[in-house]
Formats: C-alpha cells, structure tokens, sequence
C-alpha cells in the first residue's frame, strides 16, 4: 500500500476522526479505460511490451473493459498482466509511465470524476485514489487529478526488476482493509466519508464508508445498489487534464459537441479493439498454415 502524506497527522491519543475523505476506484471511475490498457502503447513502443503480449494484454483487456467486473474475470486480467510483467526493470517502467502519463491518461479521465475530486476537497476532504493497479501506475495518475492518498496494488521487486509475484493486492476485501487501516492513521471518519466505483466487486469497499456511489452500474450493479442504497451515477465526459488547466477543460467539455466527441472516440476505440483481435486471428491462422506447408 502506497501513500501520499500531503494531510496533516492524525489525531493522537484515540482522540476522535476528524474530518471526512472520499476513495474513488480507478479504472472505468476515474478513467475511462484501465490503467494497464492505457499504458499498453508506451510500454510497447519503450521495448518493454512484446507485440505477442500487447495483444493478449488488449484481447484480455477488452474483455474486462465490455463486460462486467467478475472475481472471475479480474483473477485472469490479474494473472496474465503479472506473468507479463516479471523482468520488467521498476526503474524503467516509472520512466516510461512519467514520460507518457500526458498522452495516455489525460485524454481519457471522466470529467465528471475531477467535478466530484474539486467538490471533495471544496468541503475539506482527503480525496484517495484506489486501485487494484500497480502503485507504479496508479501514483502518478493520483497525481494527475490532486489526489491526497494511494492505496494500490504492490509488486514483487528483485534486484530492481519485477518478480511476477505480488506483494499486496488491493482488491476486493483487501481494499476494505486498507482503507480502515489508512482512516485510522489519518483520522478520518469513515461514516461521513463517501466512496466511487463501478465495479460489484468492491461492494466490501462501498460498504465500509457512510455514502456508496456505483459509477455507470450495469444490472447486476444496479441491483446490489438498490439492495444496500448506494447511489447510482452516470459519467460520460471526458476532459484533457492538463497541469494548470484542469478546471478550464471542464468549462469547455459539457455541451453536446463534447458528448458527441466521446462517442465518437468511444466507437474509434471499440473498432480498433476490434481490429487489433482480427489482426490477432488472422496472424495465427496464417502462421498454422505456413507451419502445415512446412
């Protein structure tokens, strides 16, 4: 677990929580995407990312971003990026994430998302980024949209490269966890605090907080919401977050022009997904057949 200590200290003494903070999930919350699909390219073109792997990383990829959140499906997503990743030099990889954080997370954050980060920190609260992720990712993303905290997944490092192995895994119950663990270090009152996601499997997160919202629920999402009355929420716009021009993006994002553009954009993606799994079959169909010639 991971930590920005931009709040005061804590309270001392078992004194009281004093204030309020809000966690938000990453991937399809804050983002639109997943942080490890929005990465894919740079690691690619950086040499760290083979193209066999980039697109069973995006077929994967795919999958997770149109269906729903299953353990199921997580726990493969999970598997197959931490198999990827072992032998990857940590160093490197920050190096590439700070170079093209720009290009690969600005265009794609939820402007509704940075609207709920200002209205948080307006009222006085912590807002804490958390995410199954990696901590090398989900860091300077946290940083990106003014977040105060990171709770994040750890990976296994040897000898300054990646093991494959993970040290923490924030996901699930594990989220939960260190969510109170963090709350009673930096005093916060998790009954007034508040916590974004659209994913059921971090119902242990929303119920550890006093105000549950689901993000873009599905069905199944929907109706767990109703069950435990979180609130649902629609977000639609994306804004290019850019150092010093955050709030002016989102005043020039919210007509109908700028929802136009993200479906466009959103129809873009899915077709080049799609073309990239095409791409993907027809490779290995013509390798089969030049091995049947052989």
């Amino acid at each position: 677990m991971t930590h920005r200590p931009t709040s005061p200290a804590p309270p001392v003494g078992g004194a009281p929580p004093t204030r309020a903070a809000a966690f938000f999930d990453l991937d399809k919350t804050v983002i639109a995407t997943s942080a490890a699909s929005a990465f894919a390219r740079p690691f690619l073109s950086g040499g760290l990312l083979t193209r066999r792997a980039a697109l069973r990383s995006a077929a994967a990829q795919l999958a997770f971003l149109l269906g729903s959140a299953t353990e199921g499906r997580t726990e493969r997503v999970r598997a197959q990026l931490s198999a990827m990743v072992a032998g990857w030099d940590v160093e490197r990889v920050s190096s590439i994430v700070a170079a093209s954080l720009q290009d690969a997370i600005g265009p794609v954050v939820y402007a509704e998302a940075l609207d709920l980060v200002a209205e948080h920190h307006a009222a006085g609260h912590d807002v804490v980024v958390v995410s199954a992720s990696s901590a090398e990712l989900v860091e300077p993303i946290a940083e990106l949209i003014g977040a105060d905290e990171v709770i994040a997944s750890r990976m296994g490092v040897a000898d300054g490269r990646y093991t494959g192995e993970i040290a923490f895994y924030a996901y699930g119950p594990a989220k939960a966890h260190a969510m109170r663990e963090l709350a009673e270090r930096r005093g916060y009152d998790l009954a007034a605090s508040s916590a974004y996601t659209d994913s059921a499997t971090d119902a242990p997160m929303l119920r550890v907080v006093g105000h549950g919202y689901v993000v873009n629920p599905d069905r199944v999402l929907r109706r767990l919401a109703r069950r435990e009355g979180w609130t649902p929420l629609v977000f639609r716009r994306h804004v290019a977050v850019g150092a010093g021009r955050r709030r002016a993006a989102l005043r020039q994002l919210t007509g109908p022009a700028a929802r136009r553009g993200v479906l466009v954009a959103g129809v873009a993606a899915l077709v080049a997904a799609a073309g990239l799994t095409t791409w993907a079959v027809w490779t290995a169909r013509a390798a089969r057949d030049r091995r049947r010639r052989a």
